[in-house]
């Protein structure tokens, strides 16, 4: 039977086309959600989850912290979710994040601040690389866990886009390279990882390696070390930039992993 042959018959996943609803923003135009990228992201984990959601009620709130106009190329859209016990309050995750709307600029609006840069380190070889291989189906993993964005899924909106077809998620790119660092440098361990951020830089498609190079800075926070890192495809372009993580780092790793 198909993969899809109950979707939307259940509320026990994800309605992934209620999600995709856009916030409407006073003066700003309605953009099209079937072309936008991932710009960049930013997640702090602030308290860890319990092990059991009993006597908690977790939601997610968002709001829309800047619609920019970036002329010809498009507007960027930041917004911030937060990960609240709705009994107590608490903010247990942050996640801030820019959306791309291509070519859907020049609509008057402001241009935006000066995003910041996080560079490695000059000079100075990486302290480890990790790689990454992607298989063919990742992609289509995603749909059927209730992502139905074309984009990822078959060549035709990629191309219109000016993608070679479909391309992987940029939050996979994302997500794994996140799950190699802790993996390689902070044992796998969830409380290990205090702050996580990059920016999107190029497409990667299905089937790519992703070679990540990563640089201790030395620079602390308490018992958290800052780390650089840059993502690109074996052979190709760089996919992630502006890559920085506090990481607790477990005992002194040296070489490449």
């Amino acid at each position: 039977m198909g993969g899809t042959a109950f979707k939307g018959d259940t509320q026990e996943v994800i309605d992934f086309y209620a999600s995709q609803k856009k916030i409407k923003v006073p003066g700003v135009p309605d953009f099209d959600s079937r072309r936008v990228v991932d710009g960049q992201r930013k997640i702090e984990f602030l308290k860890p989850l319990p092990v059991s959601s009993e006597g908690h009620k977790f939601e997610i709130r968002q709001k829309v912290l800047g619609v920019y106009d970036k002329g010809r190329p498009g507007s960027v859209v930041d917004t911030q979710l937060e990960l609240v016990d709705a009994n107590t309050n608490e903010v247990y995750t942050r996640l801030f994040g820019s959306a791309f709307y291509v070519a859907q600029g020049n609509w008057g609006g402001p241009k935006g601040p000066a995003t910041e840069n996080f560079p490695p380190p000059k000079d100075k070889k990486p302290d480890w690389v990790l790689e990454n291989q992607i298989s063919r189906e990742a992609a289509h993993l995603y749909r059927l866990n209730g992502d139905y964005n074309p984009l990822h899924a078959t060549p035709e909106p990629g191309v219109k886009m000016g993608f070679p077809g479909a391309i992987m998620h940029g939050l996979y790119s994302w997500n794994s390279t996140a799950h190699a660092i802790l993996k390689a440098v902070g044992g796998s361990d969830p409380a290990n990882l205090k702050e996580y951020q990059a920016r999107f830089a190029s497409p990667v498609l299905p089937g790519d390696k992703l070679i990540t190079q990563v640089w201790r800075t030395g620079e602390k926070k308490g018992e958290f070390e800052e780390i650089r890192f840059v993502v690109a495809v074996e052979g190709g372009k760089v996919c992630l930039s502006n890559g920085r993580a506090l990481v607790k780092i477990l005992g002194d790793i040296k070489g490449k992993l």
